[in-house]
């Protein structure tokens, strides 16, 4: 893709070099092009947390709630267990053909295995065959997903101008909370405006038909743009690798434990806060879930506007400041946001709303910092694969975990785990080095 000259009107870097902020029209265009087109991707990921409840009553034997539950979620964990697989083969694929191709079957298989789950009849009906169907189409989407974080990150933050990576990969993250808004809204809507009948016998999959025609959306506007610069100087170069994921792990080791240390408080904070937060306080508090989906809801808008404000921020102070921010807050503040929580909106609201804002300083700067780790001809799956295992481990056993904490009577336990995960993060933050004006390709 010919993403134009940007104009080099910046400070002057310590080498004399300029240092770019301003994106030019080719560049801005490829970044709407791939924020959207990753936002209704995220659309059907999001939807199975909003609606954990629902689909454990739909495709799980009503005679025991609690044990329905912890399978929905297992369920959704076990979607994570195919992201590092997902992350390989897309990851690489992307690497060896480009990043519009890898996003190109990343949003198909995510939208497909929506329409898939919309469709599936209920355990009534068929039995044991409404879960399995359920978990074929989760592994579907996680391995998708596994593919979609490695190749969006590396378009947005290749289609960026010098000095404004962070804001550009920061739409990476604006477009996954994009996501999670509109499947909040869709949810929202849902609960707000049906019967409990109306909700469990069709409500639910109308979300997830919406969810999946947005998905077809997103696949037009992929197909639709070119690729960026740095793949086409790759593949011009003859520089493709034909195993990136052996180059990757072979000639970056320390660069993809890095990415696997970045993740992990910053995966856990997220699908706590801004995945299941809603149905943890509706078990815990019970506070009623639409409630509790208009909190997050509103989180969220704040959340979205504040996610490319705070890629600004660190095109300027830098990366290990904005993300030691993040994890020294949730280090501190862990306990007492956990134990505020509590039946009222307004406390809902405010625990929602300082969590998602520290959680800016990891979610601005994932897709950047990731992405000046490793060079263009094995960027994709470096950001990929060790993003992936380290979600499947912290981030996709999240709602898992919060739960059985919560059925086995030790809630007053989960602050502790994110305060821990967020310590090892915060010494990672602090020991890596600065890549803000790292020489990129």
């Amino acid at each position: 893709m010919n993403t134009g000259s940007a104009t080099p009107t910046g400070p002057l870097r310590e080498d004399g070099a300029p240092t770019t902020l301003r994106l030019s029209r080719a560049q801005r265009k490829a970044i709407v092009a791939g924020t959207i087109g990753n936002t209704v991707e995220w659309v059907d990921w999001a939807l199975y947390s909003i609606f954990a409840k629902i689909i454990a009553d739909e495709f799980f034997s009503k005679s025991d709630g609690p044990v329905a539950l912890l399978s929905t979620l297992a369920v959704f964990a076990v979607g994570f267990v195919m992201r590092p697989v997902g992350a390989a083969v897309l990851g690489a694929y992307a690497d060896r053909h480009g990043r519009k191709k890898g996003m190109t079957v990343t949003v198909g298989l995510m939208a497909g295995a929506g329409f898939v789950i919309a469709i599936t009849p209920s355990y009534d009906s068929i039995g044991i065959v409404s879960p399995l169907i359920l978990l074929f189409s989760r592994l579907v989407q996680g391995f998708s997903a596994g593919g979609e974080f490695g190749s969006s990150s590396a378009f947005l933050v290749e289609s960026a101008a010098r000095g404004r990576r962070a804001f550009a990969g920061s739409w990476q993250q604006v477009s996954v909370a994009g996501g999670v808004l509109v499947a909040s809204l869709l949810g929202t809507l849902a609960t707000s405006t049906l019967s409990d009948d109306a909700l469990h016998s069709w409500g639910w999959r109308v979300a997830f038909i919406l969810g999946g025609l947005l998905g077809l959306v997103g696949l037009w506007l992929r197909v639709s743009v070119a690729d960026t610069d740095s793949f086409a100087q790759v593949q011009g170069a003859g520089r493709t690798r034909t195993n990136p994921v052996k180059a990757m792990f072979v000639e970056h080791p320390a660069a993809a434990l890095r990415v696997a240390g970045i993740t992990v408080a910053g995966t856990l904070t997220y699908y706590i806060w801004v995945n299941y937060l809603p149905t943890y306080a509706n078990l815990t508090t019970g506070i009623p879930l639409k409630t509790a989906l208009l909190s997050q809801t509103l989180c969220l808008v704040v959340f979205v506007i504040a996610l490319p404000l705070v890629g600004v921020v660190s095109d300027r102070v830098g990366r290990k400041p904005t993300m030691a921010a993040f994890a020294g807050g949730f280090t501190v503040l862990a306990w007492p946001l956990l134990h505020l929580l509590g039946n009222s909106f307004l406390s809902l609201f405010l625990v929602q709303l300082v969590g998602m804002l520290l959680i800016l300083g990891y979610s601005a700067n994932c897709a950047v910092i990731m992405a000046e780790q490793f060079p263009a001809e094995v960027r994709a799956t470096g950001i990929a694969l060790p993003y992936a295992l380290a979600v499947a481990l912290f981030g996709g056993t999240a709602p898992y975990l919060t739960t059985w904490l919560h059925e086995s009577g030790h809630s007053d336990l989960l602050w502790v785990y994110v305060s821990a995960a967020s310590l090892i993060s915060l010494v990672v933050y602090l020991t890596m080095p600065e890549t803000k004006d790292k020489e990129f390709s």
